[in-house]
């Protein structure tokens, strides 16, 4: 937690770097952001510090509102492609299963058709001011202590680093500080009788969402509780069909720690974006699993399986997850 909120400071000292870069790409607009923050997320095989660091150009003023949310919800579009990665590697190992890719589309399939609804949804949420009313600034004083901890240390840093440096830095705090926090979690142990026979009960689809929210909210990764699911999905304990309901889960909680960001900078505006984000993948999510997830779940489960019955539409599949953003990005 200590590198975390280092990272966050550091990121919104060095943040005026980018201004020129992203004048330079040419970003504005939602549309750009969202492009921007899945790709970014797709070079960070990993989407929480994307949204991190999406906060605090919000809150350095290099982003407007719906800049940020696009930032922030490109990069949960593109952090479920670290599930693909390790399936892909697996796959390798494994004698070409197919099962290792598979999961890792599947958690792709459903991240982009709930994300993308949430995404439109939020940004008329943030245009009318739907959550205005509960925005949280925290009291005078509560925050004191991160001026108090980080403020010399940072602008010692912004004093010997250029701006760019000095952002780019942020970022390898930033990580450092999942890495850090990944290596605490303890290690999970599949082969008790206890752990195989509460796997196999998992049958219920509000469980699993439970489940996906739990283990999100407790890793602070949506990459690292998305990525249990392969070898666990290998051991058969879990079914391809189990995987919808906990992504969805999963691509909710994973906002907490990129809410406790944006208390941290101090910004209402960043913590309403955030939350609006969050809120608009619950109702989403909450709408599909209510009233269409049989049709749902079927054809998601049909596209993936279409995706891997071969090499070359895998190929096809993996050139339009990587042409879409990038076609967002200089739309």
């Amino acid at each position: 937690m200590f590198l975390f909120i280092l990272g966050l400071q550091v990121l919104r000292a060095g943040a005026r770097s980018l201004v020129p870069l992203l004048d330079g790409l040419d970003i504005s607009g939602p549309v750009n952001s969202v492009g921007f923050g899945w790709l970014l997320a797709y070079a960070a095989m990993s989407g929480s510090p994307v949204a991190a660091i999406g906060v605090t150009l919000l809150a350095g003023g290099v982003l407007t509102e719906s800049e940020a949310f696009g930032v922030i919800g490109g990069s949960r579009l593109g952090a479920s492609f670290i599930v693909l990665a390790v399936g892909f590697v697996l796959y390798l190992a494994r004698k070409r299963n197919p099962d290792s890719l598979a999961i890792g589309v599947i958690a792709l399939l459903t991240t982009f058709t709930t994300q993308g609804p949430a995404i439109a949804l939020g940004l008329v949420s943030l245009r009318y001011g739907w959550l205005d009313r509960l925005q949280f600034t925290p009291p005078p004083g509560m925050l004191d202590w991160v001026d108090a901890v980080y403020g010399e240390p940072v602008a010692w840093l912004d004093a010997q680093l250029p701006g760019g440096g000095l952002f780019a830095l942020g970022v390898v705090i930033l990580l450092g500080s999942f890495a850090v926090f990944d290596r605490a979690l303890p290690q999970l142990e599949a082969g008790s009788s206890r752990f195989d026979a509460a796997m196999h009960r998992m049958r219920s689809r509000w469980f699993m969402f439970l489940m996906g929210g739990a283990v999100t909210s407790m890793t602070m990764s949506v990459s690292i509780s998305l990525t249990l699911l392969v070898p666990l999905s290998l051991k058969g304990y879990l079914k391809r069909d189990q995987v919808l309901p906990y992504v969805m889960g999963a691509n909710i909680t994973t906002f907490i720690d990129t809410l406790a960001g944006a208390l941290i900078l101090g910004g209402a505006a960043a913590f309403t974006v955030v939350l609006t984000e969050m809120v608009s993948v619950a109702v989403i999510s909450l709408v599909i699993l209510t009233c269409f997830y049989g049709p749902y779940s079927r054809a998601i489960l049909r596209l993936a399986h279409e995706a891997t019955r071969s090499e070359r539409r895998l190929a096809v599949f993996l050139a339009a997850i990587v042409a879409v953003p990038l076609v967002l990005l200089f739309l």
